[in-house]
């Protein structure tokens, strides 16, 4: 009986969630009313601590009305659970999560800062320079989903044939999931350790995934679960993580002296700033700039000095009333 009262639970919540979004209570894009799932999509049941039962240095654990279940570990236990759900995905692989709770050993501050600009060439480009490529698992693994999208269409409906090639199917998109998932974790989990504070800047991904010719790109890198990852393990550490405005021109105002240049164009990689003929990279002057912007400010138009392009300023060192410079009236132009 534990599965089904969570599942009356998790359907009132969804409902909660739906009302709340008709009035507009909730925040974010508008829930739509809960539905059945698909008996071949993912499944999932809740037990409590009344209803499972784990032995201490043991490979099995014992759930209600099923039996001991034989599970291999992927890390101990770090307290008692309160709860254990039995997750079944599409390719029909078993996984055991379990709910405890305890706090986790605050890493020591170093002082260290980083500007992160994400991008489709370079997942992400920090203010040190250096720049991290993504695996784009389904970019890489393209040509066989078609294949086997293909192969699975032409099955009959309610063969066994045509479940093999479902589970061929869903195995893939697996695989693809998984190496980015990985990829985000070791990632996200390496700049928490070298940082003390973490900036990244506010992107619109949903309004950036109707664009056809850059949506199957972008939702191949996973922006947002990178976001989520860095909030949460930097509160699970102890660190500072920031977003900045994403109407802040990042990759217009040059790094050194913060001359704003205009929008530039994508395929535009490098430039040269017209004011003090510096050579940036578009990526790394991007992320300096983010860094900035996050209140960890390095230059003068980080501290709010703005820099324009024009004949009649003098320069930083000169006064400005030098003797080789006399004000010149209409009058005397005339004479």
């Amino acid at each position: 009986s534990v599965p089904l009262q969570q599942s009356l639970r998790d359907l009132e919540q969804a409902y909660s969630n739906f009302f709340k979004s008709c009035k507009g209570q909730r925040k974010g894009q508008n829930v739509k009313p809960p539905k059945f799932k698909k008996r071949k999509s993912k499944q999932s049941a809740r037990f409590t601590d009344n209803g499972f039962k784990l032995s201490p240095n043991s490979d099995y654990i014992h759930l209600a009305k099923i039996g001991d279940i034989k599970v291999i570990w992927s890390r101990e236990l770090p307290a008692v659970p309160s709860s254990v759900t039995l997750i079944k995905d599409s390719a029909d692989r078993y996984f055991v999560s379990f709910v405890v709770e305890f706090n986790p050993q605050q890493l020591p501050q170093n002082g260290q800062s980083v500007g992160i600009d994400l991008g489709i060439t370079d997942f992400a480009t920090l203010s040190n320079g250096e720049k991290v490529k993504s695996p784009k698992p389904l970019k890489k693994q393209l040509k066989r989903l078609r294949r086997l999208q293909r192969n699975l269409s032409r099955k009959q409906k309610g063969s066994k044939r045509r479940e093999v090639a479902r589970k061929k199917l869903a195995r893939l998109h697996a695989k693809i999931s998984d190496t980015r998932n990985d990829f985000l974790h070791k990632l996200s989990t390496r700049i928490i350790r070298e940082n003390q504070t973490i900036v990244l800047e506010d992107l619109n991904v949903s309004g950036m995934m109707k664009n056809r010719k850059l949506s199957r790109a972008i939702s191949d890198l996973g922006w947002r679960s990178f976001r989520t990852m860095l909030e949460a393990t930097s509160v699970m550490y102890g660190r500072d993580f920031r977003v900045i405005d994403r109407w802040i021109p990042t990759s217009q105002i040059c790094s050194c002296c913060g001359f704003r240049g205009g929008k530039k164009e994508l395929n535009i990689r490098e430039w040269i700033c017209l004011n003090c003929g510096t050579s940036h990279n578009r990526d790394v002057n991007a992320a300096v700039n983010i860094k900035v912007a996050g209140g960890l400010s390095e230059t003068l138009n980080g501290r709010g000095e703005k820099v324009r392009l024009s004949v009649k300023r003098a320069h930083l060192a000169e006064a400005s009333t030098h003797p080789a410079f006399q004000q010149l009236s209409i009058f005397d132009l005339l004479k």
